[in-house]
């Protein structure tokens, strides 16, 4: 009986994964993504499945619908009717279950699908479901391996958008993002807003059982393990060694397989963390991103700057 009234609602069929839609415009899109022909922009890097989608975008570029308060370009003049309403305050949109508001329709569906649960889009692959249409094209990319998202430096390309950005300050050198505090500078915003909780003493999570708070969520999954016996312990299958995330164990597991998974772009060595090979590359670096609070010199490792503060006992460069 569902599969019936799926048909109806859903009339047109994909004639490669017979995966259904309501309008045919939706169809056509689908049916784009299986030939992978994309259409990309002269101006960024952006690829879209449609010429028709890119002469949108391209008006972004061309400032056709500018907003006249922030000189925002939006594609269409309905995103600039949409977006006027974040300098107006306007909300015309109303949650009936906990009476949030908000300024997009799409915003005020998707939140609507917290309180019911529900998960609309279904992979056809491996049926898995999202609450969302953005999460489901994301997630499609790990069965067709698209990466639409190419760097325009060293040609590298993604799946994701945001994982191009984030790509791309590898090849930028410079950190405009400073603690008031510390000195020290990052490449993004949300770095630097993560960083600062360390200052601030902000304890954003509590922990169920008892009145301890915590700055950072690894801290209160460390004190639900240990005190309260909550949660999973990641095992290590050779030595039974156990670790408080999985990315810890994959670290751990590395070194019995002797894999040296991340190798420095400058030299032959490789590494089995992350964390490593990004210590090692200040070497072939004269960038120096720690920095004294108090005289504002500049060191190239963490531990140049404890060694500088223990010359200074009171707070005071001497330097």
């Amino acid at each position: 009986m569902t599969e019936h009234l799926d048909d109806k609602r859903r009339p047109r069929a994909c004639t490669v994964c017979n995966k259904r839609f309501t309008s045919r415009k939706h169809l056509s899109r689908h049916v784009a993504s299986h030939a992978a022909k994309w259409y990309s922009c002269s101006q960024c890097e952006k690829c879209f499945i449609s010429r028709s989608i890119l002469r949108q975008h391209m008006n972004i570029h061309t400032g056709k619908h500018k907003c006249t308060e922030c000189r925002r370009c939006c594609k269409s003049s309905a995103e600039l009717a949409v977006h006027r309403r974040s300098h107006s305050g306007e909300k015309p949109f109303e949650c009936t279950v906990c009476r949030k508001r908000f300024a997009r329709s799409d915003t005020h569906a998707r939140h609507g699908r917290i309180h019911s649960g529900e998960e609309p889009y279904r992979c056809h692959v491996c049926d898995k479901s999202f609450s969302a249409t953005g999460g489901l094209y994301k997630h499609m990319r790990v069965h067709t391996e698209e990466k639409p998202y190419r760097c325009s430096v060293c040609n590298k390309c993604f799946s994701d958008s945001s994982n191009l950005q984030r790509h791309k300050r590898v090849h930028s050198s410079g950190r405009p993002y400073q603690c008031r505090f510390c000195g020290m500078r990052f490449k993004a915003s949300s770095d630097l807003k993560y960083h600062l909780r360390a200052h601030m003493y902000t304890k954003l999570y509590s922990c169920g059982h008892c009145s301890e708070r915590f700055r950072w969520p690894d801290q209160r999954r460390r004190h639900l393990l240990k005190s309260h016996d909550e949660g999973t312990w990641f095992t290590c299958d050779v030595c039974e060694k156990k670790f408080f995330t999985r990315r810890e164990l994959k670290w751990h597991s590395f070194r019995h397989e002797g894999v040296k998974p991340y190798v420095c772009s400058e030299c032959p060595k490789r590494y089995c963390t992350t964390s490593a090979l990004k210590h090692h590359l200040l070497v072939h670096s004269d960038f120096k991103q720690f920095c004294c609070g108090e005289c504002g010199k500049y060191f190239k490792y963490k531990r140049e700057v404890k060694q500088h503060f223990e010359r200074c006992p009171d707070k005071v460069c001497l330097v």
